[in-house]
């Protein structure tokens, strides 16, 4: 008798990976990794402060290969006027990065950045850490006792 063969879990790129890059495609995107790969194609200085939202491509001429498109990027307000004047060596790594021309401008979009903040973290309760640190004399670091004595007082919160 023959056991059924036994599924194993799926990676979740391979689950959605077609549902994400349909939504890239639809964005003008040939691939996601404009997006994901963003502070590395552009740099930390010009990611801090824009993202890409998709590439528009004109209607192609029958005589031509593809012209190239707009990159469309969502700025952070006061960020906008550096991103403008930086528009050709953002064109330029992009195209580096894709490895044709497939950028010819940029248009800017200026809203706030889709980033989540982290939340800080909530403060320990300073006598709740005491009373758990008291309760350890037979560890003899002080710094690894009130470590475990805020993490004891965080758990006791939660």
């Amino acid at each position: 008798m023959d056991k059924p063969s036994r599924s194993f879990a799926k990676p979740l790129r391979d689950l959605l990976g077609k549902v994400v890059g349909d939504t890239f495609t639809r964005q003008g995107f040939a691939s996601a990794e404009l997006v994901t790969r963003w502070t590395e194609i552009a740099g930390a200085e010009i990611a801090a402060h824009s993202e890409p939202i998709k590439i528009q491509w004109p209607r192609p001429d029958q005589t031509s290969a593809r012209p190239p498109g707009t990159l469309v990027l969502r700025v952070e307000g006061p960020a906008a006027i550096e991103i403008q004047h930086l528009a050709h060596v953002i064109c330029e790594r992009v195209n580096r990065f894709l490895g044709w021309r497939a950028v010819e401008r940029i248009t800017l979009r200026q809203a706030p950045l889709r980033r989540s903040v982290p939340s800080p973290a909530p403060a320990v309760d300073a006598a709740a850490a005491a009373r758990i640190a008291a309760t350890m004399p037979d560890i003899a670091d002080q710094d690894l006792r009130a470590a475990l004595a805020r993490l004891g007082a965080a758990v006791k919160r939660h």
